[in-house]
């Protein structure tokens, strides 16, 4: 007999299923959290430093910081004075459900407001992996060229917010930021 069985489904649907638990105790918690997704060197850490900065004094902030080996990241954020867990994830090339919930036991929801999660860098693997967050946020570089958008559509339509990052040197890099912005409004 011969069975075949779809196991991307499968991997995707327990994935799901983690991540509407992770959803349901931030809300429980009135935490909103943000996935900060993103290629390596995009601004994903800078951004979310300065969204530290900014707004620490109104909100208290936790952080997950996604990466393959380092803790590099998550030092940058512990040294800001915000709880933080680091998830390396070894060979995998993005964060998923089961990892926050792990890290979501970590860390002091009942005394927190906003939760950043910087996601792997990486814009494909990322896409397919809900992790119970409240709002998905997309983040290139000029750098990256002004095809990116249009190589990785997919991550850009199932994101609610689009950054396109370091548009001070696209110029010097020859990319049409304004172009980049078009294809992200698709």
């Amino acid at each position: 007999m011969h069975m075949t069985i779809n196991i991307e489904h499968d991997v995707l649907q327990a994935n799901k299923e983690i991540a509407i638990q992770n959803n349901n105790l931030l809300n429980k918690y009135k935490v909103t959290a943000f996935n900060i997704m993103g290629a390596i060197g995009s601004g994903k850490t800078t951004l979310i430093e300065l969204a530290i900065q900014k707004l620490s004094k109104k909100y208290k902030i936790g952080v997950i910081a996604g990466d393959i080996v380092a803790r590099i990241d998550a030092s940058r954020f512990e040294a800001l004075g915000v709880p933080t867990i680091g998830m390396n994830t070894g060979k995998e090339c993005h964060l998923d459900a089961l990892m926050v919930e792990h890290a979501l036991k970590k860390l002091p929801l009942r005394d927190l407001d906003l939760l950043f999660i910087e996601n792997v860098g990486n814009l494909i693997c990322p896409v397919d992996y809900i992790l119970g967050e409240h709002k998905r946020v997309v983040m290139v570089s000029v750098s990256e060229g002004d095809d990116i958008v249009n190589k990785h559509h997919k991550i850009f339509k199932e994101s609610d917010l689009a950054i396109i990052n370091k548009i001070d040197i696209a110029e010097a890099v020859g990319v049409d930021a304004d172009k980049m912005m078009q294809d992200a409004q698709r």
